[in-house]
Order: structure tokens, then sequence, then C-alpha cells
């Protein structure tokens, strides 16, 4: 229970104290910065935040289910407390 609390502290710590995250390559950062149009711009950083999402999903469930397997595999290790 105490790893989760911190956990979750840290991540809206994170959250707050994060500013404009520039995620973008230095080519995509120059063809942005040339034009003016705000809605282009804030959809092209939410597009790349949707691009993020499905390696960030696949990488953590990979890690999970060798989590699990080896919790199964070794039953002579006791159970983690939280």
């Amino acid at each position: 229970m105490r790893r989760l609390v911190s956990l979750m502290f840290g991540l809206v710590l994170l959250l707050f104290s994060s500013g404009a995250a520039l995620a973008q390559c230095s080519m995509c950062k120059a063809v942005l910065s040339s034009t003016r149009d705000a809605k282009f711009i804030r959809g092209y950083n939410i597009g790349v935040l949707v691009l993020l999402l499905p390696p960030v999903t696949i990488f953590c469930s990979i890690f999970i289910v060798l989590r699990r397997h080896r919790n199964q595999a070794d039953p002579d290790q006791p159970a983690e407390k939280d």
C-alpha cells in the first residue's frame, strides 16, 4: 500500500512540475516553429503523444506478464507485501 501511495505521489508531482514537453525531432520542431497556427501545433503535439501510447503499452504489458510469470514459476519464494 505504501509503495502505491509513493508511486501516485511521484506521478502527481511529475505531472504538475513538467512544462511543455519538447517531444519532436529537430526537423519537426523546425516545421512547427515556422507556422503560427496554434490549432495545428496543438494537434501535432497531441498526435505525437497518441503515437507514443502503443509502444509504451506494449512495453509495460510485456513486463507485467513477465513479472506474473516469475512469481508463478518460483513457488518457494514468499509473496510480496505492498
